[in-house]
């Protein structure tokens, strides 16, 4: 049984994708370019970077657009809430003696908006941006919650939304379950989800 769960923040713990793509649509916008939505979520889905790099290419955009892009993200990223579910989820695994513990790339915000829903009294540990890890699929990061905790690689998994996630976790020789709602036949995870209450029996959590 999985007695440490690993979580990626965007598009895992909480429903950010539609905020971030959206801001990056209105900040294409207030630059007169059109991109669809849809495009936008999907590449923001694989990386940040991806998507920046793409239109990037597209449009040779400058320092300026990504710091509009940022504050008009920030100023909304507080309409994004956790998936439904999550909380109680979170709650059950403490309960029953296992720890959770976050992995994302984000900044510090995240642990501030899983305080702000009452999330973060759940996790044991945080690693953010300002760590300063190695970007995943580097196993760096969750190599050193290995270590720092004393957890044994077979006790722990690795739960994110995107393959980057899942090699992170396979590179550092854990676990992984994929939770997403495109096909995924190409994916190395241990788990394929399309619903957060799909975990319960993969973590042996009854209710």
């Amino acid at each position: 049984m999985y007695q440490h769960i690993m979580w990626d923040f965007d598009g895992t713990l909480f429903d950010t994708y539609p905020v971030m793509a959206d801001s990056f649509r209105v900040t294409l916008e207030k630059n007169g370019i059109s991109e669809p939505l849809e495009e936008i979520m999907d590449l923001m889905r694989i990386s940040m970077s991806t998507a920046i790099q793409h239109y990037q290419g597209l449009h040779r955009f400058d320092e300026a657009f990504l710091n509009d892009y940022h504050a008009e993200r920030k100023s909304r990223e507080r309409d994004a809430k956790p998936f439904e579910g999550i909380a109680d989820l979170c709650g059950q695994i403490q309960k029953t003696g296992r720890h959770n513990y976050l992995y994302t790339h984000r900044g510090e915000s995240a642990v501030a908006m899983l305080e702000t829903f009452g999330l973060a009294k759940f996790f044991t540990d945080f690693i953010t941006e300002e760590h300063g890890f190695d970007r995943k699929p580097s196993p760096d990061a969750i190599l050193h919650l290995l270590s720092k905790h004393d957890i044994a690689a077979e006790k722990a998994i690795m739960i994110g939304d995107r393959d980057l996630d899942i090699m992170a976790g396979k590179n550092a020789g854990i676990d992984a379950c994929l939770f997403t709602d495109k096909p995924s036949s190409d994916s190395q995870a241990d788990y394929v989800i399309r619903e957060i209450q799909e975990l319960r029996p993969i973590l042996n959590i009854r209710g």
